[in-house]
């Protein structure tokens, strides 16, 4: 579905640079207490700005069915990101109700990936599989969005298994790092939001550019092998 996504994008003027810069999917974040929350007429600003030149994802937290409904009558989104408490039953109701891609995130606490292959698993019972997974650092209390850096060792412990969707390794990426996480753990695409800015919700062009370089470089340089 992509394989570089910047997150938390804020505003139009940083909806097109990230395009230019060469990302193929940009997340816009419905999670209120987020300091790169958007209300709806913004994100649909955001939304007009990106057009169809990258995958337009949209992040929710523990987000009722009708506040999803809603964000989509208003913000032409392409995709759903998943990034709260919510069961697999939820990801089944929303792939019956609008049939967009479902991006499922999860944190990689202290039990590892047991939650998530137990999640995963209820998930193919009930035929509700997400099309890409998403493995973040874990901070008690919070929902992403933290800096810190997830488990590449972990994230790569999921990809010894088959039959597991494709993963987005997010958590702390940098220009500086990413090149080696994408080597060390071999993922289908990467995220990163405050790895890029100067500021929460506003991005620095000249970071953007690097780790979209950077991230670019390394996927290529795998794919020849």
């Amino acid at each position: 579905m992509f394989r570089m996504k910047i997150c938390g994008v804020t505003n139009p003027e940083d909806g097109r640079m990230v395009v230019r810069a060469g990302a193929d999917a940009v997340g816009l974040n419905f999670y209120p207490p987020s300091p790169r929350y958007l209300e709806l007429d913004r994100a649909a600003e955001v939304a007009e700005a990106i057009g169809s030149a990258a995958v337009k994802v949209g992040l929710f937290v523990n987000a009722p069915r009708e506040t999803i409904e809603k964000t989509l009558d208003r913000v032409p989104l392409d995709a759903l990101q998943i990034h709260g408490d919510e069961p697999p039953e939820f990801l089944a109701e929303l792939r019956a109700a609008f049939g967009l891609p479902i991006v499922r995130a999860f944190r990689l606490g202290p039990d590892g990936l047991a939650p998530v292959v137990d999640y995963l698993d209820r998930c193919r019972a009930l035929e509700a599989m997400p099309r890409m997974v998403l493995l973040d650092a874990y901070q008690k209390g919070a929902y992403g969005g933290t800096g810190k850096t997830a488990d590449w060792s972990l994230a790569a412990e999921y990809l010894e298994a088959t039959e597991r969707p494709p993963l987005v390794l997010a958590g702390g990426l940098t220009s500086e790092n990413v090149a080696h996480a994408i080597e060390s753990v071999r993922p289908a695409a990467v995220d990163t939001a405050g790895g890029v800015e100067s500021r929460p919700g506003q991005k620095d062009t000249e970071r953007t550019k690097a780790f979209l370089k950077n991230a670019r470089e390394t996927f290529e340089k795998f794919s020849c092998e």
